[in-house]
């Protein structure tokens, strides 16, 4: 069994004894988490006051330079210089949607990534996700690599915008 795996089934039994121990169920032991939005790097990641780095639990959306990732989005028909823009889009949509604002945050999968950024979902103070909205703009795909909880959503949302030909998805 590898170290992740272990450190991951450990967390789970200790976050279960806790439920059971405070009378709450499982999914109730998620903590919701709120900040400010004080940088937007790029459109899945950002730095959230009092929380630090955060990256948008199941979506990517494309790099502002072109890297070896490009590789998935050809598959899915998309050219390199549509990418480049749909970057600078996603990056600027976050900019308009979620700087300067408050949010809160759902952790969801291992909790963080490889990087130290915690992996959550996004919510604006209207109850809209920004995770979702990214996709639905076309300016997202989802994160297949990984399950997560929204994932199923996601991908229908994804595929909506794909048929409505909608940011990244125009011929």
């Amino acid at each position: 069994m590898s170290l992740r795996l272990r450190t991951g089934l450990r967390a789970l039994a200790i976050g279960l004894a806790l439920g059971l121990l405070l009378g709450t169920n499982a999914s109730a032991a998620r903590q919701e988490l709120r900040g400010r939005v004080l940088w937007v790097y790029d459109g899945d990641s950002l730095k959230v006051e009092g929380i630090g780095q955060v990256r948008l639990i199941g979506i990517d959306t494309p790099e502002r330079e072109a890297s070896g990732r490009d590789r998935f989005y050809r598959k899915l028909g998309v050219a390199p210089e549509t990418l480049r823009s749909t970057a600078e889009k996603a990056r600027q949509f976050n900019i308009r949607v979620v700087k300067g604002r408050a949010v809160s945050l759902v952790p969801d999968g291992d909790g963080r990534d490889r990087y130290g950024r915690l992996l959550a979902y996004v919510y604006l103070p209207d109850g809209r996700l920004l995770n979702r909205l990214l996709l639905e703009n076309g300016l997202a795909v989802v994160y297949r690599r990984f399950d997560f909880r929204l994932k199923e959503d996601f991908l229908a949302t994804e595929a909506e915008a794909r048929r409505e030909a909608r940011g990244m998805w125009k011929p």
